[in-house]
C-alpha cells in the first residue's frame, strides 16, 4: 500500500501540490539545461533596446520627419512589447532573455507606473472641462449637453464653425451666464469674465483666447487654444512644425499673463511627453499626471491612444482629473477639479 501511494505522487497526482503550478513545472523543466543561458540573445537584444528607447527618447532628433515627437507621442504603448517579449522568452526557454526583459519592464514602470493608481484629493473649489467638439459634429447641442452635465463651472470648447456656435449657445445658456466665441474656440462659464481677447498664436486666424474668471475663490486666467493639427506621412514623417510655432507662442503669452492663477484648456494635438511643447509643458502641471486616474487618452474616441486634449495649470492645485463619456466628435471630453 505505501509503494502504490509513493508511486502515484511521483507520476503528479492531485495530492502532489507541485502539479496546479505551471510556472513551477516549467521552471523544473528547466534545470540542468545548459542551453537556457545561450539561446534567446535576439529576443534579449529587443528587450534592450526597447528599454534605452524609452530612457533615451529625448535624445532621438527631430531633424527628420519629427520622429522624436511621433516617439514620444505614442511612449507608453512601447510597454506592449513586454509581455510578448516575455512569451518569446520562455518560449525560447531563455534565461538571458528574462533577465534582459527586465530592463524595459523597470523603465516604463518608472515612467508611467505612477499614471496607474488614482491620485484625486477630495474636492476642488473650481472644475472645468474642455472638448474638441469636431466641426463636422451632427449632434451640437447634444455634444454641448453632455459636457455641461459634468458639473462643470467653466466649459471650454474647440473647433466651432459659424453654423454651429447659435446651437451650443443655446444648449449652454441655461447653465452658463456668461460666455465668449473667439474665432473657432469658444468660453463658458458661471462666474463673470472680463478681459476676453483672441491670443495670437502666428496662424493667422483666430484658434485662441484667453479670459479672467473671477470665481468665488478669486480670479483666475483661463487661455482655450486648439494648436494646429499634425499628420503622419509616409514621404514627410510626423509634420508638425505649425503645431510647434503655434505651442512656442501660447507658451509666451501665458508666461506673460498677469493673473498669477492660470488654467489651459484646449486640444494642443500633442501629448505632455512631446518635447515641441515645452514652451507649454515647463511652465504648467497637467492636472491628469497630478491628479488623475490612469492614462486618460482622448483621441481618438473610438480607441483613445494618446492624450492630445489637455488641461494644465500653473498658481492652483490639481485635486482630480478625468474623461468624460464620449459623444459625436471624435475626441473625448475630459475634466478636472481644481483648489486654489
Amino acid at each position: 500500500m505505501r509503494q502504490a501511494y509513493m508511486t502515484e505522487t511521483e507520476h503528479g497526482s492531485a495530492e502532489d501540490p507541485r502539479s496546479g503550478s505551471r510556472i513551477r513545472a516549467l521552471l523544473h523543466s528547466w534545470r540542468g539545461d545548459p542551453g537556457i543561458w545561450r539561446r534567446g540573445f535576439v529576443v534579449a537584444a529587443v528587450a534592450v533596446a526597447t528599454g534605452l528607447l524609452m530612457i533615451l527618447h529625448a535624445q532621438i532628433p527631430n531633424r527628420v520627419g519629427n520622429v522624436g515627437s511621433l516617439t514620444e507621442t505614442f511612449l507608453p504603448w512601447l510597454g506592449l512589447l513586454v509581455p510578448v517579449l516575455l512569451v518569446l522568452a520562455l518560449l525560447r526557454r531563455s534565461a538571458t532573455a528574462l533577465v534582459a526583459l527586465t530592463v524595459p519592464a523597470i523603465v516604463w514602470l518608472n515612467l508611467f507606473g505612477g499614471l496607474l493608481s488614482d491620485k484625486a484629493g477630495g474636492d476642488g473649489e473650481l472644475t472645468v472641462a474642455t472638448h474638441n467638439v469636431n466641426a463636422e459634429n451632427a449632434d451640437p447641442a447634444g455634444t454641448a449637453r453632455k459636457v455641461a452635465d459634468s458639473g462643470a463651472d467653466v466649459v471650454a470648447l474647440e473647433e466651432l464653425t459659424g453654423d454651429a456656435v447659435p446651437a451650443y449657445e443655446k444648449a449652454l445658456a441655461p447653465r452658463y451666464r456668461y460666455h465668449s466665441v473667439q474665432g473657432t474656440v469658444g468660453l463658458w462659464s458661471k462666474y463673470p469674465m472680463s478681459d476676453t481677447r483672441p491670443v495670437d498664436i502666428r496662424l493667422g486666424w483666430v484658434r485662441a483666447m484667453r479670459s479672467t474668471v473671477a470665481t468665488p475663490s478669486g480670479d483666475v486666467s483661463v487661455y482655450v487654444a486648439h494648436l494646429p493639427s499634425v499628420r503622419v506621412k509616409l514621404n514627410a514623417g510626423f509634420t508638425a512644425s505649425q503645431r510647434d510655432t503655434s505651442a512656442d507662442a501660447l507658451g509666451e503669452a501665458i508666461a506673460r499673463d498677469p493673473v498669477g492663477r492660470v488654467v489651459l484648456l484646449g486640444d494642443l494635438n500633442g501629448t505632455m511627453n512631446d518635447r515641441s511643447l515645452n514652451a507649454v509643458t515647463s511652465q504648467m502641471r497637467s492636472t491628469q499626471g497630478a491628479a488623475g486616474d490612469g492614462f486618460g487618452f482622448s483621441w481618438p474616441a473610438s480607441f483613445p491612444m494618446a492624450r492630445i486634449d489637455q488641461i494644465m495649470v500653473k498658481g492652483v492645485e490639481p485635486v482630480s482629473s478625468w474623461t468624460l463619456p464620449r459623444t459625436a466628435s471624435d475626441h473625448l471630453p475630459i475634466a478636472a477639479s481644481v483648489r486654489f
